[in-house]
């Protein structure tokens, strides 16, 4: 059975881990928010005493990273899928997916949590992207009789 695999498993397993940082983004924000007493809702902050401010550079800065997860890690999801269904080598399919997750990890820590000079965040997030170009053409190669 296909969920018996070591390919699928480990792409639910890094998937799960993705998941789970998008949710921890949420979180991380708002402990930014608490902090520093600076929301973006006149009722939190008026439940605070903080003060309403759209542009805190900190608040953003995490928000940026937490809005580079949305735009990154659901298409991982899409290309991961179909990639597994090209039949890849598990030990090649695993270690692409654990590559990107600690990549994004990384890129999360460089970026929001202890902010690094370039090119760490850099690297943090092209390494990710030239696994899902490499995944798109390999899905695309196999695939690309089916027009």
């Amino acid at each position: 059975m296909w969920s018996e695999e070591p390919a699928f498993k480990s792409y639910i397993f890094y998937s799960s881990i993705l998941g789970i940082k998008i949710v921890i983004m949420a979180i991380l924000t708002a402990r930014v928010r608490y902090r520093k007493k600076v929301f973006a809702n006149e009722e939190d902050a008026d439940k605070t005493k903080g003060i309403v401010k759209l542009d805190d550079p900190d608040v953003e800065r995490v928000r940026r990273a937490h809005l580079n997860d949305l735009e990154n890690i659901p298409a991982f999801w899409i290309l991961g899928a179909f990639y597994l269904a090209t039949g890849p080598p598990s030990e090649w399919a695993t270690l692409l997916f654990r590559v990107y997750t600690a990549s994004r990890v990384i890129h999360t820590i460089v970026y929001a949590i202890k902010p690094l000079p370039q090119p760490a965040r850099g690297f943090a997030y092209d390494i990710p992207n030239f696994i899902m170009l490499y995944m798109g053409v390999k899905i695309i190669s196999h695939f690309k009789n089916a027009l």
